[in-house]
């Protein structure tokens, strides 16, 4: 672009000379009109949207030279020499980014060059929000305008000290913009410096939208309110601090709203040479402004209803023609008065009537009746007010007997007449009437119980047996089939109806039509409970109707999510069949099912219950996640499972499946040679030739394992087999559904599948609906469908297909678990680095949070968080030439010293496998000797190593969090370290239980070590947030579910909401 080396160089004078004067303005127009838009926005790329009459999109960008080139989708771009106006209001909406950005980094870097002065730092609450701009006061001053046309407006002034800001749409222009103000002669408003209470801002901001869509722009100081604006800026006044009234050359404080009747009397009084006289006083010191159906009154505003905002406004004008205080009413006209107009009056001021009129008038309560019959197909019904012994056809005559003086309640009259109309009657001199069969069900069934409140209602025989209420009760009878134990039958009944008429009212339900006319003429409600859940689960298992008549047969894992359609439902009843089913699932132990004789002895009870509810979901083709505490066994569970299914297994050549992480696949071998020596196993490792080799005798093998990675790789050769049972070990591994993982573990075909896993929620529940997805893709619908459910409605879903059993309610004899967190203070050098990173990070967040961009940016503060924890490990993890130490390095050789003097047999754990190179330099210098772990450990390496530390050699073994966390029996070790802190609590309870676990027979001592006022700290309070997530679905309570938010990131960085 010519004139324009850079994006950031970008200013008005050159976005003139480049787009020409008339394109120029045109932009501007569209800029201030706020119709652009900058959908992406970069130093070197801009795309933006500006809404004309229809959209144009605007493309900038710089070339490899640095030059600027610009496209719009207008037209007329390719006319014009100059660029169109389209592309000045983009470079305008850039150009005031670009200011404001600037404004905003150099206010930051004056806050983060403070955090080293040797001098206090500032108030918290300053350096949190980077906001050392001064709070400057605003009075609003409102009062009614006359406007040409002889009508009032409400206008409003603001005032800061003392002067009056005019022309006050340039005011309100400006602080949009972010441009100073010239106030005074000795005050100007400039927002870089100056800004106003949260409240006060609140209003100014209504008002520059108030002035951008107003069409009158000769006010000067006073902006004018349009009637249609002015409700939602009330409450924006009432919270304001400084507001004030002018009324009647008077200034009132405070914005005050008042409520009917106003302060007006309206006096009744017989006249002396004979007639009446109606009083009025206080309606002259109200200012009406009709168009905003308001009453201003000393100070006070009252809002009015459009009718008696008309009332009391033709009422001033009237007496205004006349010049008289009173409106004469003769005898002739006393009736109508007290009947129609005084019940009015009372609803705007104070009515008084004088003592020798009171006694002559009725004051009996109004008690309505109605009237109902059938005559001929047609409702009838017959409407009276009744005044004690007055009585009163108003389809008739609407006027009480003469010689009465009667006030009627005309207000609820009205108002039952407006309900009558409402209901669509017909009208005749007689009464009214309904001749359609919707309209006639719609009143009988709703309207009669709306009227019953303020109607005595009186009705033939006719029309009460008009609606059906008979003991026909619709139902679904659901059972298990007795030919085919995995499926279920739904049988639609309701008593006393043939078939054929049911698959009448089955179609009327299809036909969402409210009600269904009985062969005797009444009509049945089609919109109660009963018949709506009916609808619902016809509409969710698009089952038709004939089907439902004679019983809709569907697999169990395609009918279990239509169980929550009858949740509560008193209209579907369960058959022994279906309740015995149910109960299996709930207590596999009810069901005699025998544990293979070689494996009875070394299981424990819940263990062997464990294997019989896996036996129950296989027997009913269904699946399920076994989500047993670390530690308690779900690797020779599943290995029982096999074994009970060995003959059938061999007799098909279909070989089970076991997928787990690369880490763990000779864990797997391992154990099953020791509890199952007589499976034929076979790992699906080695280069691409040897797998395939492999492959060709995986029909001699009774079990296969492989790996995540592998069947990544291999997929198109799993999907074309077929498995008796697949099993996912650490089934988290496709927690995400949309990851390669998942996508290959969903192709796998297998009759029986199984999850493993201690954690499957660790941080939302999408990932549970990942597992369930692949091992039972019945239970839920579309990730969509899923998220719309409720924690509760998931926890009761799932209850059948999870077993969880916690170490604690099971291993009453496991050893404790002491879990100590130690705090060690940042050394000077290393606390100095930890405040820069700090300062650098918060000064990042805050930006993305002011422009919505953190979600984008998300990786680089993750990163960012990650130098911090890295500083408080060890600053020598990346800061190159770093020569000092660290506190918690210093801690844990201390504590590695006290260990090795009490004989303690230690598992020190980290996420940062550089730090536990650091840590092995160290003890290698002190001639200490251990065993290392991390993710390059090969499998083989990994069972031998974990081998030799049980059976006693060396007392040391250092882990890497990730790689050792999962799959390792460590028992042998009575004390574990977790040297830095991890996100989810999950993954340190797995690391602590690869000691903490089935065969350890000591207390097992865990150290958290923690950097004391750092982000570690607040990752721990973090942590007690998480770590009751899992037991929210799984044990459910009242907790809700947690994730990493904005509002975790900001309590972690101590940023203010």
């Amino acid at each position: 672009m010519e004139g324009i080396r850079s994006l950031k160089a970008i200013h008005q004078k050159l976005i003139k000379e480049r787009c020409g004067t008339v394109s120029f303005k045109r932009g501007e127009a569209y800029y201030r009109s706020n119709k652009v838009t900058l959908d992406k926005y970069s130093s070197h790329y801009c795309r933006g949207t500006v809404m004309g009459e229809e959209e144009f999109h605007v493309t900038i960008k710089e070339d490899s030279k640095g030059e600027i080139e610009a496209s719009c989708s207008c037209p007329k771009l390719a006319s014009f020499d100059k660029d169109c106006q389209h592309i000045a209001a983009v470079l305008l909406k850039m150009e005031n980014e670009e200011r404001k950005m600037k404004r905003n980094e150099e206010g930051v870097t004056e806050e983060f060059f403070t955090l080293f002065q040797e001098e206090s730092f500032r108030s918290p609450a300053k350096l949190r929000h980077f906001e050392n701009r001064q709070i400057v006061p605003c009075e609003f001053l409102i009062h009614p305008t006359s406007t040409r046309d002889g009508g009032d407006l409400l206008g409003i002034e603001c005032i800061i000290e003392g002067y009056k800001l005019k022309p006050i749409r340039s005011f309100l222009e400006y602080i949009n913009e972010g441009k100073p103000f010239h106030v005074s002669d000795s005050f100007i408003f400039n927002p870089e410096f100056h800004c106003f209470e949260t409240d006060t801002a609140a209003v100014i901001q209504y008002l520059v939208n108030v002035s951008k869509d107003s069409g009158n722009k000769n006010d000067d100081g006073c902006l004018l309110i349009p009637p249609s604006l002015w409700d939602s800026l009330i409450p924006l006044l009432k919270l304001a601090k400084d507001v004030k009234w002018q009324h009647n050359e008077r200034t009132h404080e405070g914005f005050r709203q008042g409520e009917l009747p106003l302060p007006i009397q309206f006096h009744f009084k017989q006249a002396e040479a004979g007639g009446y006289r109606l009083y009025i006083s206080g309606l002259y010191d109200m200012t009406i402004l009709e168009e905003y159906q308001t009453v201003i009154h000393d100070g006070v505003f009252t809002q009015l209803d459009s009718m008696d905002g008309r009332r009391i406004t033709e009422l001033k004008r009237l007496l205004g023609h006349s010049g008289s205080r009173f409106i004469p009413i003769s005898p002739d006209q006393i009736g109508f008065f007290l009947e129609k107009v005084a019940g009015g009056l009372k609803k705007l001021g104070e009515v008084q009537i004088s003592d020798d009129i009171a006694e002559r008038l009725e004051t009996a309560p109004l008690v309505a009746k109605l009237y109902l019959d059938r005559v001929k197909n047609r409702l009838l019904a017959g409407l009276e007010f009744h005044y004690d012994q007055i009585v009163i056809h108003p389809l008739e005559n609407r006027q009480a007997p003469s010689g009465s003086l009667l006030i009627r309640n005309v207000e609820k009259e009205n108002t039952i007449l407006e309900w009558m109309d409402e209901f669509a009657f017909g009208k005749t001199e007689g009464g009214y009437y309904l001749h359609n069969e919707d309209l006639e069900y719609e009143f009988l069934t709703y309207g009669v119980t709306k009227l019953q409140k303020d109607v005595q209602i009186y009705a033939t025989t006719a029309v009460r047996n008009r609606i059906s209420r008979g003991n026909h009760h619709p139902k679904i009878r659901i059972k298990v089939k007795k030919e085919r134990m995995n499926w279920l039958e739904f049988t639609f009944e309701m008593d006393g109806i043939p078939d054929r008429q049911i698959m009448e009212i089955l179609g009327a339900l299809e036909e969402k039509r409210k009600y269904y006319r009985m062969r005797n003429g009444s009509l049945l409600s089609l919109e109660s409970k009963e018949f709506q859940d009916i609808q619902r689960f016809m509409h969710t298992s698009q089952a038709e109707k004939n089907d439902l008549v004679k019983g809709l047969g569907l697999p169990l894992h395609q009918s279990l999510h239509l169980l929550d359609t009858v949740d509560g439902g008193h209209s579907f009843t369960f058959e022994h069949s279906f309740q015995e089913f149910y109960g299996q699932l709930m207590n596999p132990d009810s069901r005699e099912i025998s544990v293979p004789s070689l494996l009875d002895e070394r299981l424990r009870n819940y263990q062997k219950t464990g294997f019989r509810w896996m036996k129950t979901l296989s027997d009913y083709g269904l699946g399920g996640i076994l989500a047993d505490d670390m530690g308690l066994g779900k690797t020779v569970q599943s290995i029982t499972f096999i074994v009970s299914v060995l003959e059938e297994i061999r007799a098909k050549k279909l070989p089970a499946l076991i997928v787990c992480p690369s880490s763990l696949t000779y864990n797997w071998k391992s154990e099953c040679g020791k509890f199952a020596p007589e499976v034929n196993v076979l790992i699906m490792d080695g280069n691409q030739a040897v797998r395939k080799k492999k492959q060709k005798s995986m029909r001699d093998a009774d079990v296969i394992i492989t790996s995540y990675p592998l069947l990544r790789s291999d997929s198109k050769w799993y999907e074309r087999q077929k498995f008796h049972t697949v099993f996912f070990d650490e089934a988290q591994a496709f927690k995400n559904p949309l990851t390669q993982t998942a996508r290959s573990v969903k192709k796998i075909e297998a009759n029986n599948r199984f999850a493993l896993s201690g954690t499957p929620v660790e941080n939302s529940l999408e990932e549970l609906w990942s597992i369930f997805h692949v091992v039972f893709p019945g239970l839920f619908k579309g990730l969509k469908d899923y998220s719309r459910l409720t924690r509760k409605d998931i926890a009761k879903r799932i209850k059948p297909f999870v077993l969880r059993r916690m170490k604690e309610d099971v291993l009453s004899e496991l050893p404790g678990k002491e879990e100590i967190t130690h705090y060690s203070e940042l050394l000077p050098q290393q606390k100095e680095l930890y405040a820069a990173y700090l300062a650098k990070l918060r000064h990042d967040t805050m930006k993305h949070l002011d422009k919505n961009t953190l979600r984008k940016n998300k990786i680089k503060i993750l990163a960012g968080l990650t130098r911090l924890r890295q500083i408080c490990c060890h600053p020598g993890l990346f800061v190159d030439g770093y020569h000092g130490s660290s506190a918690k390095f210093l801690e844990l050789m201390e504590l590695l010293e006290e260990s090795r003097i009490s004989g303690r047999r230690v598992l020190v754990f980290s996420q940062f496998t550089k730090m536990l190179e650091m840590i092995g330099r160290e003890l290698t210098l002190k001639g200490q000797s251990y065993f290392y772990l991390n993710g390059t450990t090969p499998s083989e390496d990994r069972v031998k190593m974990c081998s030799r530390f049980n059976e006693g050699e060396r007392n040391l073994f250092l882990i890497s969090l990730k790689a050792g966390g999962t799959g390792l029996n460590l028992t042998s070790a009575d004390t574990v370290i977790l040297y830095d802190t991890w996100w989810n609590p999950a993954v340190e309870e797995q690391a602590a239980d690869r000691a903490h676990r089935m065969g350890q027979e000591n207390t097992v001592k865990v150290l958290k070590l923690i950097a004391k006022g750092t982000i570690e700290e607040k990752m721990n309070e973090l942590q007690d947030k998480k770590r009751n997530l899992i037991r929210d679905i799984i044990d459910p309570d009242e907790k809700m579910v947690q994730t990493f938010t904005e509002e975790e990131l900001k309590e972690i960085l101590s940023i203010d909401p």
